[in-house]
C-alpha cells in the first residue's frame, strides 16, 4: 500500500488548517494584516473541513494476518478486479459511509437494518486449493449464521464473476466470508 494512503485526509485538513489559522492568529497582535486575513480566511475553512472529514471517517480495516510473499505472488497472478477492489476499499480511509461493505450488505440481503449490520472487524489472504482467496471476517450477533448460509449464492454472485464464496463460523458471533478465486 502506497504510504500516503495510510495518511487521514482529516489528519491533514486538521494540521494544515490549524497550523495556517494559528499563523494567522500570531499575525494580528504583530501587525502583518496579509497574513493575519490569509491565515484566518484560509485556515478556519480547511480546519473545519478537516473536522467535518474527521467526524465523518471510517478507519481501515486490519489484517489479522498479514499476507507473506507467497500470497502476494498468488494475489498478483489471481485476484480478480473485484476481489482488488474490496481489499483496496476497506484497508484505506473512507468518509462518508457508517461501515465498511454497509451497501453490499444490504443488497445481498445480510443487514435487515442499520442496527443489525454485521461489522466487517478484520480480513486476511490465503491460498485455498491453489486459488487465491479473500477473507473478510465479520463480528455478527444478530445475524445468524444460517442467515450467512442462505445467502452464500446471492454474495458469490453479488462478488462475481469468478469468485466462489464460502462462510464459516469458527466462533460464536463470527462469521468468516471466503471470497475464492474459480
Amino acid at each position: 500500500m502506497n504510504a500516503l494512503q495510510k495518511i487521514p485526509l482529516a489528519m491533514v485538513g486538521l494540521v494544515v488548517g490549524g497550523l495556517i489559522t494559528t499563523i494567522g492568529i500570531i499575525a494580528y497582535p504583530l501587525d502583518y494584516a496579509a497574513l493575519n486575513i490569509g491565515g484566518l480566511f484560509y485556515g478556519v475553512p480547511i480546519l473545519l473541513g478537516g473536522l467535518a472529514l474527521k467526524a465523518a471517517e471510517l478507519k481501515p480495516i486490519p489484517y489479522s494476518e498479514e499476507p507473506n510473499e507467497e500470497i502476494v505472488s498468488l494475489r498478483e497472478e489471481q485476484a480478480t478486479p473485484t476481489q482488488n477492489q474490496v481489499r483496496k476499499d476497506i484497508t484505506r480511509f473512507r468518509y462518508g459511509q457508517e461501515a465498511h461493505l454497509d451497501e453490499s450488505l444490504e443488497r445481498v440481503g445480510l443487514s435487515p437494518a442499520d442496527d443489525q449490520r454485521p461489522e466487517l472487524v478484520s480480513l486476511y489472504e490465503t491460498n485455498i486449493d491453489g486459488a487465491y482467496t479473500l477473507i473478510l471476517q465479520f463480528y455478527s450477533p444478530l445475524v445468524p449464521f444460517e442467515t450467512w448460509q442462505k445467502q452464500q449464492a446471492k454474495v458469490a454472485k453479488f462478488f462475481g464473476p469468478d469468485i466462489t464464496a464460502e462462510v464459516s463460523q469458527p466462533e460464536e458471533d463470527r462469521v468468516d466470508l471466503a471470497l475464492i478465486k474459480c
